[in-house]
């Protein structure tokens, strides 16, 4: 396919914006146009389970440009009308108002909905967090309860039963596994992250399933544990991951396989790309189809969408990265560390609040971890880059 004179980028938040102003600033000057399902204009996510639900950030304050801003992007801003179908082979979309789009390529950023536990009831009171409205709509319920059930031990529930502490609700966070995050962290640094909740004040009823949710006249009461354990609730809040949004996609032709199946030019289709949340795409580097739900992905991928858009053919073999943001500590990672690895400190100690660790599987360095060093944890990314390109040259 040549360089394309009209893009549809579909989904309006980060990976979406970033990928318009990316075409923008490598000298698009054909039509773009951004739909987005929600009526808000683009905005930021990761400050929804902290700044926004503690409510020292303002819902404005979230908006990832002016618009003014968006009015010198020069693109078509449709919002509050979420795509339904899409036609691969013309690439047109259908959006749920009735109208079709056309354009020469079109870049599915759709993102992910939250997973919802099979068999949950319709009780009042049970709350997830993906978008703006949910944030704003479940700071309500903080401010006005006294028990808060977090369901989930990753990134985002271990950020909200944070908030929900500070706002001085009694918190606790339940979930298989042994503490907060310990898939992704391992347990020195899952360990470490559950000593800090507990010191804050957070109970931790984890190692237990959820069984489901009890009520009373319509609202949740308490959150039951596979052991037959009720944990009391006023608010409960399902953190327990997100799937990608391609149901949209069904009957499009496109493989779906966790995320809009690409290559690795992130291309699902002959002038389809896709890019942040939703997109599975071939890391040259690892030699693996990967998915990444992070903010530095979102913007880092859609630079490589927006070149190959424009006729490069450019590979994308990031090195991950995320953070996370609990009470007074933030914890950065490089890499893709699990808990099987074998770790080393090898900045800091954990005795003293601040520290770098080195995570390995095989003698392979695949990640690093850092709490509270900030710049040892970026100068170390470099041992993780160097790991990943071996892995390409291994692959070939």
């Amino acid at each position: 396919m040549s360089a394309a004179s009209s893009v549809l980028v579909v989904g309006a938040s980060a990976a979406g914006l970033s990928t318009a102003d990316a075409l923008r600033r490598q000298g698009f000057a054909g039509r773009l146009t951004l739909l987005g399902a929600e009526s808000h204009p683009p905005y930021d996510r990761p400050p929804l389970s902290k700044q926004v639900l503690a409510g020292t950030w303002e819902p404005e304050r979230t908006r990832l440009r002016s618009d003014q801003a968006l009015s010198e992007l020069d693109a078509e801003l449709l919002l509050g009308d979420p795509a339904v179908a899409l036609d691969t082979t013309d690439r047109v979309v259908r959006t749920a108002s009735g109208g079709t789009l056309r354009a020469d390529a079109v870049v599915l950023a759709t993102g992910a909905e939250p997973r919802r536990l099979r068999g949950e009831s319709d009780l009042a009171g049970v709350h997830v967090l993906r978008t703006l409205d949910d944030a704003l709509t479940l700071r309500a319920a903080l401010t006005a309860a006294s028990r808060v059930v977090v369901v989930g031990e990753g990134v985002l529930g271990a950020e909200v039963a944070a908030t929900a502490r500070t706002l001085g609700a009694a918190v606790t966070m339940v979930g298989p596994q042994p503490a907060p995050l310990a898939n992704q962290l391992g347990p020195l640094v899952s360990g470490l992250l559950a000593d800090l909740h507990v010191q804050h004040g957070v109970e931790l009823a984890l190692g237990h399933a959820v069984d489901g949710f009890v009520g009373e006249d319509g609202h949740v009461t308490g959150v039951r544990l596979d052991d037959g354990r009720v944990v009391p609730a006023e608010v409960v809040v399902e953190a327990v991951g997100a799937a990608p949004a391609t149901a949209w996609l069904d009957g499009s032709g496109l493989t779906i396989d966790d995320g809009v199946v690409c290559d690795s030019r992130c291309r699902a289709a002959d002038g389809v790309y896709a890019v942040g949340d939703v997109a599975r795409w071939h890391h040259p580097g690892l030699g693996a189809p990967v998915r990444l739900e992070n903010r530095t992905n979102a913007t880092e991928q859609a630079q490589v969408v927006a070149a190959n858009i424009l006729g490069e053919d450019r590979p994308y073999a990031p090195v991950p990265y995320y953070w996370t943001d609990q009470f007074d500590t933030r914890i950065q990672v490089f890499g893709l560390p699990s808990a099987a690895d074998e770790i080393a400190v090898v900045d800091g100690d954990p005795a003293d609040g601040r520290f770098v660790v080195r995570c390995t599987r095989a003698g392979v360095v695949t990640g690093v971890i850092g709490w509270r060093m900030p710049k040892q944890t970026r100068l170390r990314r470099g041992e993780v880059a160097d790991a990943f390109s071996a892995a390409a040259l291994r692959a070939v």
